[in-house]
């Protein structure tokens, strides 16, 4: 069942069915390669053959594109018009007007916007696919501390509980009578009402996460128990283990290459 405060997509697959260290180290990996590789395509190379593979077996490739799209799209076109069309001295390609595209910034746009693409593609595809709850209980059955644990939860469930509260503040204007709909000063007039009860409102639930974080004990010495126990296998150890040294000599060729 998904929950409207979690990016997590239930599915009966077997990318669900990996324990959440596995795919945690996965996305680590990913993240490193795409801010590591020096190849201008190798990003959208492998966002091709790892991201895009790993949905369509997860069954969660049609809501894992959607979200790639409404999300990299905007940085994708603001990247393209600031850095190709504003870019300082460099090789010509074509000129419209007054403004010219430099083939540096073309290619400076491409390399960040591949970038872009594979970090959150990684991201989504780690959040769409793990629960929660299991990644806490993974992180705490290694030795995470309870607070460390939670913080790592709770900043990959930031953004849908920023939306869902969004939109639960957007229907209670609307109630009211406040128009949030029409021109852009119409827009710009409805902004205020929906900031801040929605700042003032994350401050609150801040409070209540701490008060909640003391009541469960996540600073005690003792060691915890949990009802759901997540088994490993060796196979997916070994395989962490595998992808910990070749994100370390990416790093190390990186630093080489340099």
């Amino acid at each position: 069942m998904n929950s409207p405060f979690s990016l997590y997509v239930a599915r009966e697959s077997g990318l669900h069915h990996l324990h959440p260290l596995t795919k945690l180290t996965l996305t680590f990996g990913l993240l490193i390669a795409a801010l590591a590789l020096p190849w201008i395509w190798a990003t959208y190379i492998l966002t091709a053959l790892v991201i895009v593979p790993l949905s369509v077996w997860g069954h969660i490739a049609r809501p894992l594109l959607r979200a790639i799209w409404t999300t990299v799209m905007p940085f994708a076109i603001s990247v393209f018009l600031i850095q190709g069309l504003l870019w300082g001295s460099g090789t010509e390609l074509f000129r419209l007007g007054p403004v010219s595209l430099k083939q540096e910034g073309f290619v400076f746009a491409t390399a960040s916007t591949g970038r872009i693409l594979m970090i959150f593609g990684a991201f989504l595809l780690f959040a769409m696919a793990t629960r929660p709850d299991t990644l806490m209980i993974a992180l705490k059955q290694i030795g995470f501390p309870g607070g460390l644990a939670y913080i790592i939860v709770t900043t990959i469930q930031i953004v849908p509980r920023f939306q869902a509260k969004a939109n639960t503040i957007l229907d209670a204007q609307r109630s009211r009578g406040l128009e949030t709909e029409g021109n852009i000063l119409v827009r710009a007039r409805a902004l205020l009402p929906l900031v801040m009860p929605l700042v003032l409102g994350s401050l609150v639930d801040v409070e209540e996460r701490a008060i909640a974080v003391e009541a469960r004990a996540f600073n005690s010495k003792r060691r915890e128990t949990s009802l759901v126990e997540i088994t490993d296998s060796q196979t997916q150890q070994i395989a962490r283990w595998l992808m910990m040294g070749l994100t370390v000599g990416i790093l190390i060729a990186r630093v080489i290459w340099r």
